[in-house]
C-alpha cells in the first residue's frame, strides 16, 4: 500500500489558509496563517484529501509527492 508525503514551498505561500480548510487532517495554521503540514506521510484513504487541496492552492505553494520507503542500509 503505497503512502504520500505533502510539502509547502514557503516562498509560493501567501497564507489565504484554503489548504487547512479543506484538509485539516494533516494541516493546521500558524499565527500569520501561513500552512504547518504535518511529517508523517499520508496514508492512501486520505490521499483524495490532499489531493484537493493542492489542486486549490491559489498559489499552487502545495505538492504532493509518494513518499519512499527507503531500505535498512548494510553494514
Amino acid at each position: 500500500m503505497s503512502s504520500f508525503e505533502l510539502r509547502v514551498d514557503p516562498i509560493a505561500c501567501d497564507g489565504h489558509g484554503i489548504c487547512a480548510e479543506l484538509f485539516p487532517e494533516r494541516i493546521t495554521l500558524d499565527d500569520w496563517g501561513y500552512p504547518i503540514v504535518e511529517g508523517s506521510p499520508i496514508p492512501s484513504q486520505l490521499a483524495d484529501h490532499a489531493r484537493r487541496a493542492v489542486a486549490e492552492c491559489p498559489t499552487c505553494a502545495l505538492s504532493l509527492h509518494r513518499h519512499e520507503q527507503r531500505a535498512p542500509a548494510r553494514r
